[in-house]
């Protein structure tokens, strides 16, 4: 059995399941060079204002609450509005995530583009750059083990490693949205780090960001940072916002 990639050791600590990265130097060097250019300074300070806290307390309970029927509605309801994108449509390497902590759940969307030959693609926890993710294959049925947030990762071989600026649509999961695009994550900066190159037009392509998220998320105005990475479009069980 692949228990992921070649020199990982899969261990428990604390009750919780945790991969201990031992790369080889070949994998080291091309993840390195890929996020050599994405510094960002002092991303976490302002980022987390208690106002912007006590927000994404109360929308992060409110997707809590909705019942598993809503859930399964809603994400009926993203896979249509998905599954219509020329992102999707026309694209080949699509990023996804597990949901987590009530989060809209792409699977159906996940299990139509296998269907249709295309890639998929999960973030893991970047294993020797802090606060920053890389993008695995991911396929049916596949090993699955949980990071220090709960939340499974792929295991799968270092070959699978997606440089991020070749993929053509990032589902991205949010807390909060407005109409212009503006996204609320949990906190921690990852997506905002990981595609800072979008920003500053360092890499040749840009993969579309689509984030996904409950309508009840959705409120009249967030604030936005000059490092926060602007989704091209938001999409929901039932609406499609375009920035």
């Amino acid at each position: 059995m692949n228990l992921g990639f070649k020199g990982y050791r899969q261990s428990r600590q604390n009750g919780g399941h945790f991969i201990q990265a031992i790369l080889f130097p070949n994998f080291f060097r091309t993840c390195e060079t890929d996020f050599m250019l994405l510094e960002l300074p002092n991303l976490d300070l302002p980022n987390n204002t208690p106002a912007k806290n006590e927000l994404r307390k109360s929308l992060r309970a409110k997707r809590r609450n909705l019942t598993p029927h809503q859930q399964k509605q809603a994400s009926m309801g993203l896979c249509r509005q998905l599954s219509r994108l020329p992102e999707f449509i026309f694209g080949q390497r699509i990023a996804a995530y597990i949901p987590n902590d009530g989060e809209i759940d792409p699977q159906p969307l996940l299990e139509l583009a296998w269907r249709l030959g295309k890639e998929v693609y999960l973030p893991i926890l970047h294993p020797f750059s802090k606060g920053r993710l890389l993008f695995m294959a991911h396929y049916p049925n596949q090993a699955m083990a949980k990071n220090r947030y709960g939340i499974p990762e792929p295991l799968c071989d270092h070959s699978a490693y997606c440089p991020v600026w070749t993929l053509d649509m990032v589902l991205t999961p949010l807390v909060g949205f407005d109409a212009a695009g503006n996204r609320m994550g949990m906190g921690g900066g990852f997506y905002d780090r990981t595609f800072a190159f979008l920003n500053d037009g360092s890499r040749p392509r840009k993969p579309r960001m689509v984030g996904v998220a409950h309508e009840c998320q959705k409120v009249t105005e967030l604030p936005s940072e000059r490092w926060d990475i602007v989704m091209n479009k938001i999409v929901t069980g039932d609406a499609t916002y375009t920035s």
